[in-house]
């Protein structure tokens, strides 16, 4: 993207703004409230002095700022309004100068086109704005439960499950901020049939509650929210004590810990979480999510300088997963993805050697699509094994295609690992495969 450009954008940005009689503070609480209407939770409840610097930022010739996914959503179905209500997409419209400020800010054209297909869709149907972004068939569904929630029965109720669960499965491949937004009409039903006191098959409710709480708080840790995410967990925690398989309350403790952990660097928090993952994970009927528990614990008692503590933790891991069964309704957790625990653990305790030679064989055996985010974080850390195995070329090699992989699915962990990992490379700094690599990384994922 070049200046002119950015200022072309910037120009055509505060120009629409001005065009509504609007001042930087107006156009944040407009977007506040079309984000409340659509349900975007993580801007729905953001103060307007927050959104109002964003949207300076935008117009400045001074950063290097533009609106991201999310308000590229709520912008767009903000302008493509006239201030009399009424749809206005058409050439000379303010929705058609808005898509030639995103075109100079460098958004792509099939990010456009998804844009505008998606504005159109809301012009032609009486539907929730909620539900724009969703396949027909689950919008239909939900738009009828939300007239009559007596239609809830148990088999919307698994047609409802199944989008979250395709939701889910498409981590790594699509941006985290389009699969939050596909998401939010889902939670967003949940909470409101749950306010029901007589309504369908509660306990598959709740259990479909869990699922989409639980991801949407993943979602909003990777896109940065940390907020919302804590609070999205939280709900899933306490819908999840509702069900009798105590599986599913650990299955949600476990991402809440890591997450804690990687958001917040609070070891505590994250260790009282583990610890009650441990618990319902025994409670539970569930081996894939015992032994990611202990698995979980055993990193975080590494982190915490406990080397036997984790030691243990691991040993448990095993044993349980020794026991795991095809037919396991939590399956995903295996010796694939505990091999990475188990590295970890070692790089902690100083074992380079095992780390490596257990992180290999978790890199070697996660080449599935929907593995790249967790390929991407175990990659840096087979890399950090290899460094510290005296090796800072191959330690190199290995963050090239870490770099990579981050940048095609935004894993926010692994980012941080690769920030971690270059630190600890600084004493080669002079060497030209490290300039190579400083290169990459501000190429793709700095730079971009």
């Amino acid at each position: 993207m070049t200046t002119t450009d950015r200022e072309s954008g910037a120009r055509l940005l505060r120009q629409l703004r001005e065009g509504r009689g609007w001042s930087w503070a107006e156009l944040a609480r407009a977007l506040r409230d079309t984000a409340r209407q659509l349900a975007v939770a993580s801007l729905m409840n953001r103060q307007v002095a927050s959104i109002q610097r964003t949207v300076a930022r935008w117009e400045s010739v001074s950063y290097r700022t533009s609106p991201g996914d999310r308000y590229q959503f709520l912008l767009a179905h903000l302008y493509a309004r006239t201030p009399a209500g009424d749809l206005a997409i058409g050439p000379g419209s303010d929705f058609d100068t808005l898509l030639d400020a995103l075109r100079h800010f460098g958004t792509p054209p099939q990010r456009v086109r998804q844009l505008i297909e998606l504005v159109g869709h809301s012009g032609r149907r009486d539907n929730d704005g909620l539900l724009m972004l969703l396949s027909p068939g689950t919008q239909s569904t939900i738009a009828a439960i939300q007239r009559d929630p007596s239609k809830l029965d148990h088999e919307v109720v698994s047609r409802l499950h199944d989008s979250v669960k395709k939701i889910n499965g498409e981590v790594g491949a699509t941006p985290f901020v389009r699969l939050q937004l596909q998401l939010a009409p889902i939670v967003e039903s949940c909470r409101r049939l749950l306010e029901l006191d007589q309504v369908g098959p509660r306990q598959e409710l709740i259990l479909l509650a869990t699922a989409a709480y639980s991801l949407a708080g993943r979602l909003a840790f990777e896109t940065r929210d940390d907020e919302a995410a804590m609070a999205l967990y939280a709900d899933a925690t306490r819908a999840a004590g509702h069900l009798a398989d105590r599986s599913h309350r650990a299955a949600v403790q476990t991402s809440h810990t890591m997450v804690t952990l990687h958001a917040t660097d609070d070891l505590e928090a994250a260790r009282t979480i583990a610890r009650a993952a441990t618990v319902d994970a025994h409670r539970g009927a569930s081996y894939a999510i015992r032994a990611r528990a202990h698995a979980v614990h055993a990193e975080i008692c590494a982190r915490a300088g406990q080397p036997n503590d984790a030691a243990t933790a691991l040993e448990r891991a095993w044993k349980t997963v020794e026991q795991l069964t095809v037919d396991d309704p939590h399956g995903g957790f295996n010796a694939d993805r505990l091999n990475g625990f188990d590295g970890l653990c070692a790089l902690h305790a100083g074992d380079a050697g095992h780390a490596h030679d257990s992180l290999d064989r978790s890199v070697a055996a996660l080449q599935l699509s929907r593995d790249a985010v967790q390929r991407g974080i175990v990659s840096t850390d087979l890399a950090l094994a290899r460094l510290r195995l005296g090796d800072p070329a191959a330690c190199v090699e290995l963050l090239h295609e870490a770099v990579d992989i981050t940048a095609a699915t935004g894993g926010r962990v692994a980012a941080q690992r690769i920030r971690l990992a270059r630190r600890d490379l600084r004493p080669w700094r002079t060497e030209d495969f490290l300039a190579e690599l400083d290169d990459h990384i501000h190429d793709t994922l700095i730079g971009r």
